[in-house]
């Protein structure tokens, strides 16, 4: 379970970074051999900002990639288009490598599949998880594309790897975003805590 602390600290923190307001709690979804999980009310025109955070995240299969994707209206597809870039930071727990790339490999090209947070995750080891967020920039907004920026940090499968994973891109619409939708790429969520605010 989140530590409600550090997601207090979270707020103030993001508060101080984006010129005021405030991060307002919208709703707390906890993974439990879950094979995907929707957020399908909260997301509307109240706030501009929008912010998943994702704690302790684990997968029960190992090496599989944390993804996500979102929809309009009470449409369940989840196959909206997308633009995005992807890069990574990784060293390894040896010391033997250490790296900062752009991933081809993971970023999309108008594309509407399940957009990659966090690649290749560990879960053979118990204590191995993955943390991060994602921001969604007016996802109500029907004028202009929903832009959105992700962090991820985790342990990495084979030879155990910190890595740092950034992704950002755009949905190719300008119809209403109100719901989004996470899982790994096969297999189940076997724990963690997605939490939704909203962003004054």
């Amino acid at each position: 379970m989140a530590n409600y602390h550090d997601i207090r600290y979270d707020m103030t923190l993001s508060s101080s970074t984006t010129g005021g307001g405030s991060m307002v709690l919208l709703e707390t979804q906890t993974a439990s051999s879950s094979s995907t999980i929707s957020f399908t009310s909260n997301i509307d025109s109240t706030y501009d900002k929008y912010v998943f955070k994702f704690y302790d995240i684990h997968p029960a299969t190992d090496g599989q990639t944390f993804t996500f994707q979102g929809d309009t209206g009470t449409n369940t597809s989840y196959n909206q288009t997308i633009t995005s870039a992807f890069f990574w930071a990784d060293h390894m727990e040896n010391d033997t490598d250490a790296e900062l790339t752009y991933k081809t490999d993971q970023d999309q090209h108008q594309g509407t599949s399940f957009q990659n947070i966090g690649t290749t995750m560990e879960s053979d080891d118990a204590d191995s998880s993955g943390a991060g967020f994602i921001r969604l920039y007016d996802p109500s907004n029907t004028t202009f594309v929903t832009h959105f920026s992700s962090m991820f940090q985790m342990r990495s499968s084979g030879t155990p790897t910190s890595r740092h994973q950034f992704v950002a891109g755009y949905f190719n619409t300008t119809t209403a975003l109100t719901r989004f939708q996470f899982k790994f790429e096969s297999g189940n969520i076997d724990n963690g805590d997605i939490i939704l605010f909203g962003l004054n």
